[in-house]
């Protein structure tokens, strides 16, 4: 199986991620794109009550496309989630042909070599990395290619929103309508998410 993972916070989960796996899955043919929507993401202060929420909202948002699944395997696990540790376990539950690749923003890849065992993350993935800023250098990740990392950059055009100015706009009542998947809006306006 081609596999490509799509590891996040999904705090919530909005249009542009979908966009991102839809683009992939379709360019480079994967068998199966996996949410794995963090339970604890390490390098960010969370709220774990939200933790079930998000996994449903990604289950929601990505029900339409038969390539996409969404793994609990983070949220069974509990405690902080570590890539690394999810790779290893995915290499077991799956037939992998070549290595698991793995979707990821530069804002994040930014820091790959502080992730925990990223020595050892290195060798089981090939990294898909999304250019989000302008006048992007081509050659600004270099240096992690002399170090073994295997990787290619994307571009993809699509609304400039993050889940922390989405989260922003919920807060304050916006319309949300053109980033979120209805199913998932709804979802929100049913929980009450997002209003403190």
């Amino acid at each position: 199986m081609k596999l490509c993972v799509f590891q996040g916070t999904f705090n919530p989960i909005h249009n542009a991620h979908i966009r991102v796996a839809d683009y992939v899955a379709n360019k480079y043919n994967f068998d199966k794109i996996l949410f794995i929507p963090a339970f604890q993401p390490p390098h960010k202060d969370y709220d774990i009550d939200l933790s079930e929420h998000r996994l449903s909202m990604v289950k929601l948002a990505t029900s339409n496309n038969p390539k996409f699944e969404v793994s609990d395997i983070e949220y069974k696990r509990g405690g902080k989630s570590y890539t690394y540790l999810t790779i290893c376990e995915l290499y077991k539950l799956y037939k992998i042909d070549g290595k698991i690749n793995f979707i990821i923003g530069t804002d994040a890849f930014d820091y790959i070599e502080t992730w925990y065992e990223a020595d050892k993350l290195k060798e089981l993935v090939k990294f898909i990395v999304f250019i989000r800023e302008e006048n992007f250098d081509k050659n600004k990740y270099n240096y992690l290619k002399d170090k073994g990392y295997k990787f290619e950059t994307e571009t993809l055009s699509f609304e400039n929103i993050s889940s922390t100015e989405l989260r922003r706009l919920l807060k304050n009542n916006k319309d949300t309508s053109a980033y979120l998947d209805k199913k998932v809006k709804d979802y929100i306006e049913k929980n009450e998410l997002y209003k403190t």
